[in-house]
C-alpha cells in the first residue's frame, strides 16, 4: 500500500529511533496482515507489548543497545533508556525503562529463533555439537596427525561476582525461566554428584575454608592433607559469617570451564553454596563422556581434588582414560614446593607452556557484569549471561590463531635464549639430558617423603610410655589418698551430721578430695590393665625398670626421636622454602618477603626444636629465627647433616645444577608447545576450508527459501573472520623456525568431498602469496567473498518479513 494512500487498516504509534529521532510514524497495514505487531516488525520497529502495543522501538536502536551490551556487559538497559531520553530531549521517566526492557526481552528471543533455525539448517543443531566442534584446534581431529600426550586440555575454577540476591515471595513478578542455554548444566545433574564421596570427613574444597585459629594447622600447615595446605595461602572465604551470607543469595556465583584457547565448554549455576566439590565433578562428568581420553584438567586446588574424583564414582573411568588434574600457574606458585614438583605445568609432560590462565581472564571480563544481574530476575540474569558467553566465545574464537601465532613464537624464542646457555652449562658441568631427568625424578622422591618418620619399635616405645604414665599416675593416686587422709580430725569420733558442727563446715573440702582420689585411683587401675596386658603380649617377664637395659635403651631412642622429628620437621619446611625463594630467584634478597604461611610454621618448628634440642644430652645450640630466615641455600643450613637424609652431595642440591634443571625442564616444555600448535594451526586450517566449502553447498540449496537471507549473513560474517584468522595462520607457516605442515589436511572419519568452496580458494592463494616473505606483517585484510557491501540490519526486517507471510 502506497503511504500516500492510506488504507482503513493503517495506524501511527510513537517510536523511538536513536537514530532518526523520529516520534511517531504511520504503519502501513492491509487487510492480509491484521495484526499490528507483525506490521511493526515489517516496517522496521517492535512493539514493547506483544499486543495492542502503545510504543514501538526501531529494529536498528535495539540491535545498536545489543551491541553496545556485548562489548560493555555493565552497560544497563536503565543507562540506555535515559540516553534515549536524553537524545531526544525529554525528561527521563521509568516506564521508558520498563518498554525499553519489553521490547529488547522479544528482540533477543527473535535473534533466539533466527539463530536456532539457521544452526538446524546448517546442522548444528545435534546434541553437544558446540563442545564438540566449537574449538577447531581442540576438536578438529585430522588423519595421520602425530598423537599429542594429552588430546585436550582444559581449565576449570568458581567465581562469586554472578550472585543474584534471593528473592522475596512478594517481590517475585518474572516467572519466566530460561532454559535454552546450551552452557549451563542443569541443576539435577550437578546434584547428582552432591554425596559422592561420603567416606570422606568432608568435600576436597571445604579445605579452602579451614579454620584460621587452628593452632596445629597454623604452627604446621603441611600436616594436613595436601590440598588443605596449598590452598590455605588463598582461601575465597574462611570464617562462619562469610559462610552464612550465602543464604541471602539465590544463585552463590558460577563455576566455569574453558578449554585451553578460552572457549567455553561448561556452567554451573552454585546455589545457596560456596564452591563445593559437586560442581567441578559434574563437569569433570561430561569431560569423560564426551571429550575422550588422555585429558589435562587444571583447577587451583588440582592437587586435592584429585582425591576426591578417586573417591568418587568417576575415579574408575578418570584412571582408565588416562586423564589427569593439575594446578593452573598462577596458583600453582602459592602450593608448597611438594606439591609444585607433581602438580605444576612446568614439570608435567606434554603440558607445554600453557598457564591455564583462561579462567582468571573470564572472571576479570564478566565480573563486570555483577551490577546488573545482582538484583536481576532468573530470567534475566540467565538472557544476560548467556549473552556475555556468546560474545566471549565469539571473541575467542577470533583469537584462536593469534594465541597460537604467539605461543609458537614464545616457544621459539625459549628455545633460542634457552638451549645455548643449557649447552655451556652440560659442557662445563659433564652432564647429559639423562642425567638432568634422572635429578629432576630424584628431586621429586626426595621432597615427597620430607619429614616422613622411620620405623622402630612402637611397642618397646609404648611400653616404657606406660609405664612412665603408670609411674605418675601412682605418685597422683598416693598424693590424693594422703591429702585425703590428712583430713580426718586427730579426735575423729563418729557423730550424726546435726550434732557435728565442725565436721560439717568441712564437708565441700573433703568431697573434692575424695572426688580426686577416686579419679586418680581409676586412671591408676586403667594403666596397670594396660601394662599388664602389653607385658602379656610382648613376653616380659619382669616389669622393666629405670635401670634396665632395655628401658634405657628405649628412653635415648626417645629423647633423639624427639629431637629427630622436631629436626625432620623444620628441615622439611626449611628445605621448601629454600627451593621456592630459588625458582622464584629471590634468595639472594636476604629478605623473608614471600611465603608467609610457611614463615610463621618454621618460627614454630624452630621452637620446637629448640625445646627438644635442650633435652639431650649433651644438650644442642638453639636456633634463631633471624638466621635461619636469611639462609640462601642448603650449604648454609648445617643441621642437615643430622637428619636422616642429608641431601648437600646431591647433585640436584646444587644450585649450578637447579638452574641448569630449570632451562631444561622450560626447553622441553617449549617443544611440546611447538608440537601441540603444529597440530592445532593445521586443525584449523583444515577446519576453516571444510566450513567454507559446508557454506557454498548449503547457500546453493537455499536459494529459492525464505531462510536464505539469514543463513547468507551469518555465513558472509563468519567468513570475516575466518579470513583474518587464515591471514594469522599464514604468518604461523612463514616463521622461518616453522616445522609443521603448512597445509589443510583431512578430518577424521570424513570423505574428502572434492566441493568448489564460494571464493575460499581464491582467499587462500591470496594469504598464501602475500607471506611467502614476511611471516610477521600484522597487516590484516578484510576479504569479503560475496560482495563489497555487508547487510545490515535490514536483512532482519526481510526475513522476518518473508517468515510472517509464510505463517
Amino acid at each position: 500500500m502506497s503511504p500516500h494512500s492510506p488504507s482503513e487498516y493503517d495506524f501511527f504509534i510513537p517510536v523511538v529511533d536513536i537514530f532518526t529521532l523520529d516520534t511517531e510514524v504511520l504503519i502501513s497495514r492491509d487487510a492480509d496482515c491484521l495484526s499490528p505487531s507483525a506490521a511493526l516488525v515489517r516496517a522496521g520497529y517492535l512493539g514493547h507489548v506483544p499486543h495492542a502495543p502503545s510504543l514501538a522501538f526501531s529494529l536498528h536502536t535495539l540491535e545498536h543497545f545489543r551491541l553496545l551490551r556485548a562489548r560493555k556487559p555493565s552497560f544497563s538497559i536503565e543507562a540506555f533508556a535515559k540516553v534515549l531520553c536524553d537524545s531526544y530531549r525529554i525528561p527521563y521517566q521509568r516506564r521508558y525503562r520498563t518498554s525499553l526492557s519489553g521490547a529488547f526481552d522479544t528482540y533477543l528471543a527473535i535473534l533466539r529463533g533466527v539463530d536456532k533455525k539457521i544452526n538446524e539448517i546448517l546442522g548444528r543443531d545435534t546434541p553437544n555439537w558446540r563442545i564438540l566442534n566449537a574449538c577447531p584446534p581442540c576438536t578438529y581431529e585430522l588423519e595421520e596427525e602425530p598423537t599429542l600426550t594429552f588430546g585436550r586440555m582444559y581449565v576449570l575454577d568458581g567465581g562469586n561476582s554472578a550472585k543474584r540476591m534471593a528473592e522475596g515471595a512478594r517481590n517475585r513478578g518474572d516467572m519466566r525461566e530460561y532454559t535454552e542455554s546450551d552452557y549451563l548444566l542443569p541443576r539435577t545433574y550437578v546434584d547428582k554428584f552432591a554425596n559422592e564421596v561420603q567416606s570422606r570427613n568432608s568435600d576436597a574444597l571445604d579445605s579452602l575454608e579451614a579454620n584460621d585459629d587452628d593452632e596445629d594447622t597454623e604452627a604446621d600447615p603441611t600436616r594436613r592433607n595436601i590440598a588443605s595446605d596449598c590452598s590455605k595461602n588463598w582461601k575465597a572465604a574462611a570464617s562462619d559469617e562469610k559462610k552464612r551470607m550465602w543464604s541471602i543469595f539465590d544463585e552463590t556465583g558460577i563455576f566455569v570451564s574453558t578449554c585451553r584457547h578460552g572457549l567455553l565448554l561448561w556452567v554451573a549455576d552454585m546455589v545457596r553454596s560456596r564452591e563445593l566439590a559437586k560442581y567441578p565433578l559434574a563437569i569433570i562428568s561430561k569431560v569423560l563422556e564426551l571429550l575422550g581420553e588422555r585429558s589435562l584438567a587444571a583447577y587451583d586446588i588440582g592437587c586435592g581434588f584429585a582425591s576426591t574424583i578417586r573417591s568418587s564414582s568417576l575415579g574408575k573411568a578418570f584412571k582408565q582414560q588416562g586423564c589427569r588434574i593439575c594446578v593452573d600457574a598462577f596458583h600453582g606458585y602459592a602450593h608448597n614446593y611438594a606439591c609444585q614438583t607433581k602438580n605444576h605445568p612446568n614439570g608435567i609432560q606434554g603440558a607445554g607452556i600453557e598457564d591455564f590462565g583462561a579462567i582468571e581472564r573470564f572472571f576479570s571480563a564478566s565480573n563486570a557484569l555483577a551490577p546488573v544481574i545482582r538484583y536481576a530476575t532468573a530470567y534475566r540474569r540467565s538472557i544476560f549471561l548467556d549473552l556475555f558467553y556468546k560474545q566471549w566465545d565469539d571473541d575467542k574464537y577470533l583469537n584462536l590463531a593469534t594465541m597460537i601465532y604467539h605461543n609458537y613464537k614464545q616457544s621459539i624464542n625459549i628455545i633460542a635464549s634457552e638451549s645455548l646457555a643449557l649447552d655451556t652449562a652440560k659442557v662445563s658441568l659433564g652432564i647429559q639430558d639423562g642425567d638432568l631427568e634422572a635429578w629432576c625424578q630424584e628431586e621429586i622422591e626426595y621432597i615427597a617423603c620430607l619429614g616422613k618418620e622411620t620405623e622402630w619399635d612402637i611397642h618397646a616405645m609404648t611400653y616404657v610410655e606406660l609405664l612412665q604414665k603408670l609411674r605418675d599416675a601412682q605418685t597422683c593416686a598416693s598424693d590424693t589418698s594422703l591429702q585425703f587422709i590428712s583430713m580426718v580430725p586427730s579426735d575423729y569420733q563418729f557423730l550424726p551430721p546435726s550434732q557435728d558442727v565442725s565436721y560439717s563446715t568441712n564437708v565441700s573440702a573433703t568431697r573434692k578430695l575424695e572426688t580426686h582420689r577416686r579419679y586418680h585411683a581409676e586412671c591408676l587401675d586403667t594403666l596397670q590393665r594396660e601394662v599388664v596386658a602389653l607385658e602379656v603380649k610382648m613376653g616380659v617377664a619382669h616389669r622393666w625398670q629405670p635401670t634396665s637395659p632395655e628401658y634405657q635403651e628405649t628412653m635415648k631412642y626417645m629423647a633423639t626421636h624427639t629431637y629427630q622429628r622436631a629436626l625432620d620437621n623444620l628441615q622439611r619446611l626449611i628445605v621448601q622454602r629454600l627451593f621456592e625463594l630459588q625458582k622464584l630467584n629471590i634468595s639472594q634478597t636476604g629478605k623473608c618477603f614471600s611465603l608467609q604461611t610457611r614463615c610463621h610454621a618454621i618460627q614454630t618448628a624452630i621452637k620446637k626444636y629448640n625445646d627438644a634440642a635442650s633435652q639431650l644430652h649433651p644438650p644442642r645450640p638453639p636456633l634463631e629465627w633471624s638466621k635461619v630466615s636469611h639462609y640462601s641455600f642448603l650449604e648454609e643450613f648445617n643441621l642437615l647433616r643430622e637428619t636422616r637424609q642429608d641431601i648437600r652431595d646431591k647433585m640436584w642440591a646444587r644450585p649450578v645444577i637447579c638452574e641448569t634443571m630449570r632451562q631444561w625442564l622450560r626447553i622441553q616444555r617449549a617443544k611440546e608447545e611447538i608440537e601441540r600448535c603444529n597440530v592445532e594451526v593445521r586443525r584449523l586450517h583444515t577446519f576453516i576450508v571444510d566450513e567454507d566449502r559446508h557454506f557454498a553447498r548449503v547457500l546453493s540449496s537455499l536459494e529459492e527459501s525464505p531462510l536464505y537471507f539469514a543463513v547468507q549473513e551469518f555465513c558472509k560474517d563468519r567468513r570475516l573472520v575466518n579470513s583474518q584468522l587464515l591471514d594469522r595462520i599464514f604468518q604461523i607457516y612463514a616463521l622461518s623456525s616453522f616445522s609443521g605442515v603448512a597445509s589443510p589436511g583431512l578430518r577424521k572419519g570424513r570423505v574428502d568431498l572434492d566441493v568448489e568452496g564460494d571464493g575460499m580458494d581464491g582467499i587462500l592463494a591470496g594469504h598464501q602469496h602475500e607471506h611467502e616473505h614476511d611471516g610477521d606483517d600484522e597487516t590484516i585484510e578484510m576479504i569479503d567473498d560475496e560482495g563489497d557491501d555487508m547487510q545490515d540490519i535490514g536483512t532482519l526486517v526481510e526475513y522476518l518479513s518473508d517468515l510472517a507471510l509464510t505463517r
